[in-house]
């Protein structure tokens, strides 16, 4: 089991559907895209660029959603980085953007991935989750499956 929460031994496909589903809800909201956004800048202001794994904060650095919470002046040296819901709640986001961000900032690099390598994959990952003006998320038209526009040309 992982600080995201996430498991290996998954038997119900709908489970994981409707899963994948909050977790593309969270992203695409108004509150999920305001986090990314505030998500990439404080990465971007970042002086030492680096992320850590498996905590919000050690020795100085930080994680992904660390990042943010240094950057809002939040203390989270009392923080559960295990407790989704009180670390949602904090931080303003849904509980399942919570679990995916841990997932992206600690599980989703290669096994010996450096603090510097992990900054600028998650950086990159955070940068492709924010939807542009006039853009389609992560760059494709989902339009279809939403039932938005009909049916596809």
């Amino acid at each position: 089991m992982s600080r995201a929460g996430y498991s290996d031994e998954l038997d119900d496909n709908w489970s994981l559907i409707c899963w994948r589903g909050a977790v593309a809800s969270a992203i695409r909201g108004a509150r999920g895209q305001a986090f990314l956004r505030e998500m990439l800048a404080a990465l971007d202001a970042m002086k030492d660029r680096r992320l850590i794994a498996n905590d919000l904060i050690a020795g100085g650095e930080v994680c992904a959603i660390g990042a943010v919470g240094a950057a809002r002046g939040i203390d989270m040296t009392n923080l559960d980085p295990e407790d989704y819901g009180t670390l949602a709640a904090k931080f303003g986001i849904a509980e399942a953007l919570t679990r995916e961000i841990f997932f992206e900032n600690d599980e989703g690099g290669s096994f010996k991935e450096t603090p510097e390598a992990r900054y600028l994959r998650v950086r990159r990952w955070v940068e492709e989750q924010i939807v542009r003006e006039g853009s389609k998320p992560n760059g494709r038209d989902t339009s279809w499956w939403l039932g938005s526009a009909g049916p596809r040309a």
